[in-house]
Protein backbone atom coordinates (compact mmCIF):
# COMPACT_ATOMS: atom_id res chain seq x y z
CA UNK A 1 0.00 0.00 0.00
CA UNK A 2 1.53 3.35 -1.06
CA UNK A 3 2.28 6.27 2.00
CA UNK A 4 -1.04 8.41 2.12
CA UNK A 5 -2.87 6.02 -0.29
CA UNK A 6 -2.62 8.30 -3.23
CA UNK A 7 -2.74 8.15 -7.19
CA UNK A 8 0.36 7.35 -9.29
CA UNK A 9 0.50 10.55 -11.00
CA UNK A 10 0.73 12.74 -7.09
CA UNK A 11 3.93 10.70 -6.16
CA UNK A 12 5.28 11.76 -10.06
CA UNK A 13 4.70 15.20 -9.34
CA UNK A 14 6.12 14.89 -6.14
CA UNK A 15 9.48 13.48 -7.65
CA UNK A 16 9.39 16.43 -10.19
CA UNK A 17 8.98 19.06 -7.62
CA UNK A 18 12.19 17.23 -5.34
CA UNK A 19 14.16 16.97 -9.04
CA UNK A 20 13.55 20.46 -9.45
CA UNK A 21 14.28 21.86 -6.33
CA UNK A 22 18.22 20.19 -5.90
CA UNK A 23 18.04 21.52 -9.83
CA UNK A 24 17.07 25.36 -8.69
CA UNK A 25 19.49 25.32 -5.38
CA UNK A 26 22.69 23.40 -6.85
CA UNK A 27 23.18 23.80 -10.27
CA UNK A 28 21.00 27.02 -10.77
CA UNK A 29 21.16 28.58 -7.87
CA UNK A 30 18.15 29.94 -8.59
CA UNK A 31 16.73 30.98 -5.55
CA UNK A 32 13.54 32.39 -5.91
CA UNK A 33 12.51 29.65 -7.96
CA UNK A 34 13.41 27.05 -5.17
CA UNK A 35 11.37 29.25 -3.05
CA UNK A 36 8.51 28.51 -5.31
CA UNK A 37 8.98 24.87 -5.78
CA UNK A 38 9.01 24.27 -2.37
CA UNK A 39 6.43 26.11 -1.31
CA UNK A 40 4.24 24.31 -4.00
CA UNK A 41 5.80 21.01 -2.76
CA UNK A 42 4.58 22.01 1.07
CA UNK A 43 1.30 22.81 -0.11
CA UNK A 44 0.74 19.31 -1.79
CA UNK A 45 0.55 18.19 1.79
CA UNK A 46 -2.42 20.12 2.52
CA UNK A 47 -5.54 18.50 1.47
CA UNK A 48 -3.95 15.50 2.92
CA UNK A 49 -2.89 17.34 6.41
CA UNK A 50 -6.39 18.46 6.38
CA UNK A 51 -8.38 15.32 6.37
CA UNK A 52 -5.72 13.50 9.11
CA UNK A 53 -6.14 16.78 11.80
CA UNK A 54 -9.97 17.06 10.89
CA UNK A 55 -10.73 13.41 10.64
CA UNK A 56 -12.53 14.14 7.07
CA UNK A 57 -11.99 11.22 4.66
CA UNK A 58 -10.90 12.88 1.00
CA UNK A 59 -11.24 10.65 -1.60
CA UNK A 60 -8.34 9.92 -3.60
CA UNK A 61 -9.73 11.63 -6.44
CA UNK A 62 -10.27 15.13 -4.64
CA UNK A 63 -6.74 15.06 -2.95
CA UNK A 64 -5.15 13.93 -6.79
CA UNK A 65 -6.89 17.07 -8.03
CA UNK A 66 -6.08 19.71 -5.68
CA UNK A 67 -2.00 18.52 -5.16
CA UNK A 68 -2.35 18.45 -9.50
CA UNK A 69 -4.11 21.72 -9.60
CA UNK A 70 -1.61 23.24 -7.09
CA UNK A 71 1.17 22.12 -9.47
CA UNK A 72 -0.06 23.24 -12.52
CA UNK A 73 -0.55 26.77 -10.85
CA UNK A 74 2.27 27.35 -8.84
CA UNK A 75 4.98 25.57 -10.85
CA UNK A 76 4.24 25.56 -14.17
CA UNK A 77 2.26 28.67 -14.36
CA UNK A 78 4.96 30.34 -12.56
CA UNK A 79 8.42 29.17 -13.02
CA UNK A 80 7.34 27.28 -16.43
CA UNK A 81 5.38 31.03 -17.08
CA UNK A 82 2.89 28.71 -18.92
CA UNK A 83 0.80 31.94 -17.94
CA UNK A 84 2.74 33.96 -20.09
CA UNK A 85 3.10 31.21 -22.98
CA UNK A 86 -0.28 29.73 -22.90
CA UNK A 87 -2.71 32.63 -23.06
CA UNK A 88 -5.81 30.18 -22.18
CA UNK A 89 -3.94 28.88 -19.06
CA UNK A 90 -5.27 31.51 -17.02
CA UNK A 91 -8.82 30.51 -18.23
CA UNK A 92 -8.41 27.03 -17.59
CA UNK A 93 -6.94 27.87 -13.74
CA UNK A 94 -9.75 29.86 -12.59
CA UNK A 95 -12.10 28.24 -14.33
CA UNK A 96 -10.58 24.89 -12.93
CA UNK A 97 -10.49 26.30 -9.78
CA UNK A 98 -14.30 27.61 -9.50
CA UNK A 99 -15.90 24.77 -10.53
CA UNK A 100 -13.90 23.39 -7.57
CA UNK A 101 -14.98 25.61 -4.95
CA UNK A 102 -18.23 25.28 -6.23
CA UNK A 103 -18.40 21.44 -5.15
CA UNK A 104 -16.97 22.26 -1.75
CA UNK A 105 -19.22 25.16 -1.21
CA UNK A 106 -22.00 22.36 -1.96
CA UNK A 107 -20.39 19.98 0.43
CA UNK A 108 -20.24 22.40 3.15
CA UNK A 109 -23.62 23.38 2.79
CA UNK A 110 -24.49 20.03 2.73
CA UNK A 111 -22.97 19.22 6.02
CA UNK A 112 -24.56 21.77 7.68
CA UNK A 113 -27.66 20.16 6.95
CA UNK A 114 -25.99 16.98 8.20
CA UNK A 115 -26.66 15.41 4.63
CA UNK A 116 -30.71 16.00 4.64
CA UNK A 117 -31.54 16.79 1.42
CA UNK A 118 -35.06 18.39 1.86
CA UNK A 119 -33.86 21.01 4.83
CA UNK A 120 -33.98 23.46 1.73
CA UNK A 121 -34.73 23.82 -1.73
CA UNK A 122 -31.76 22.47 -4.48
CA UNK A 123 -32.00 25.55 -5.83
CA UNK A 124 -31.02 27.33 -2.68
CA UNK A 125 -28.21 25.20 -1.80
CA UNK A 126 -26.73 25.37 -5.15
CA UNK A 127 -27.12 28.92 -4.75
CA UNK A 128 -25.14 28.81 -1.47
CA UNK A 129 -22.37 26.89 -3.52
CA UNK A 130 -22.37 29.65 -6.27
CA UNK A 131 -21.56 32.52 -4.12
CA UNK A 132 -18.71 30.56 -2.02
CA UNK A 133 -17.20 29.78 -5.06
CA UNK A 134 -17.66 33.90 -6.66
CA UNK A 135 -16.59 34.46 -2.78
CA UNK A 136 -13.35 33.00 -2.94
CA UNK A 137 -12.79 34.31 -6.92
CA UNK A 138 -13.29 37.92 -5.31
CA UNK A 139 -11.09 37.33 -2.50
CA UNK A 140 -8.39 36.07 -5.08
CA UNK A 141 -8.60 39.34 -7.32
CA UNK A 142 -8.36 41.57 -4.60
CA UNK A 143 -5.13 38.87 -3.53
CA UNK A 144 -3.56 39.86 -6.71
CA UNK A 145 -4.25 43.61 -6.22
CA UNK A 146 -2.83 44.39 -3.12
CA UNK A 147 0.31 41.98 -4.18
CA UNK A 148 1.01 44.89 -7.43
CA UNK A 149 -0.20 47.68 -5.16
CA UNK A 150 2.17 46.95 -1.88
CA UNK A 151 5.43 44.42 -3.79
CA UNK A 152 4.93 46.12 -7.24
CA UNK A 153 4.53 42.54 -8.59
CA UNK A 154 1.97 41.98 -11.70
CA UNK A 155 0.25 39.66 -11.16
CA UNK A 156 -2.85 41.09 -12.64
CA UNK A 157 -1.41 40.67 -16.00
CA UNK A 158 -3.10 43.54 -18.02
CA UNK A 159 -5.04 45.17 -14.97
CA UNK A 160 -8.47 45.88 -14.46
CA UNK A 161 -9.48 43.19 -18.53
CA UNK A 162 -7.53 40.46 -16.51
CA UNK A 163 -9.28 41.05 -13.34
CA UNK A 164 -13.08 41.31 -15.31
CA UNK A 165 -12.00 38.08 -17.58
CA UNK A 166 -10.89 36.14 -14.31
CA UNK A 167 -13.99 37.11 -12.87
CA UNK A 168 -16.01 36.08 -15.49
CA UNK A 169 -14.36 32.68 -15.81
CA UNK A 170 -14.88 32.40 -12.57
CA UNK A 171 -18.69 33.71 -12.27
CA UNK A 172 -18.96 30.28 -15.01
CA UNK A 173 -17.03 28.13 -13.48
CA UNK A 174 -19.10 28.82 -9.99
CA UNK A 175 -22.18 28.22 -12.26
CA UNK A 176 -21.04 24.39 -13.45
CA UNK A 177 -20.01 23.64 -9.59
CA UNK A 178 -22.86 24.88 -7.63
CA UNK A 179 -25.34 22.78 -10.63
CA UNK A 180 -23.34 19.74 -10.23
CA UNK A 181 -24.80 20.16 -6.46
CA UNK A 182 -28.34 20.62 -8.10
CA UNK A 183 -28.25 17.78 -9.73
CA UNK A 184 -26.81 15.64 -7.07
CA UNK A 185 -29.95 16.59 -5.34
CA UNK A 186 -32.58 15.39 -7.99
CA UNK A 187 -30.67 12.29 -8.54
CA UNK A 188 -29.03 13.56 -12.28
CA UNK A 189 -26.17 13.33 -13.58
CA UNK A 190 -24.28 16.13 -14.61
CA UNK A 191 -20.76 15.86 -16.53
CA UNK A 192 -19.45 12.92 -13.65
CA UNK A 193 -19.27 16.17 -11.45
CA UNK A 194 -22.22 14.58 -9.20
CA UNK A 195 -20.72 11.64 -8.75
CA UNK A 196 -17.64 13.40 -7.04
CA UNK A 197 -20.06 14.51 -4.60
CA UNK A 198 -21.47 11.37 -3.95
CA UNK A 199 -17.81 9.94 -3.25
CA UNK A 200 -17.05 12.66 -0.90
CA UNK A 201 -20.87 12.05 0.89
CA UNK A 202 -20.30 7.75 0.86
CA UNK A 203 -16.54 8.47 1.99
CA UNK A 204 -18.11 10.63 5.35
CA UNK A 205 -21.56 9.35 6.42
CA UNK A 206 -20.85 10.11 10.17
CA UNK A 207 -20.72 13.98 8.48
CA UNK A 208 -23.97 13.43 6.91
CA UNK A 209 -25.46 11.28 9.23
CA UNK A 210 -28.89 13.04 10.30
CA UNK A 211 -29.22 10.74 13.32
CA UNK A 212 -26.03 12.21 14.68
Amino acid sequence: MRPFNQSLVVYIIWVLLIGGAGFFAIHEQHWESLFVTVLTFGLTFAPLLFQRFYHVKIPVFFTSAIIVFTYLTLFLGEIGNFYERLWWWDVLMHGGAAIGFGLIGFIIILMLFRGNKYAAPPIALAWFAFCYAMTIGVLWEIFEFGMDEIFGLNMQKSGLADTMYDLIVNTLGAFIGSAAGFFYLKGRWFGGLANLISQFVDSNHDLFDEDK
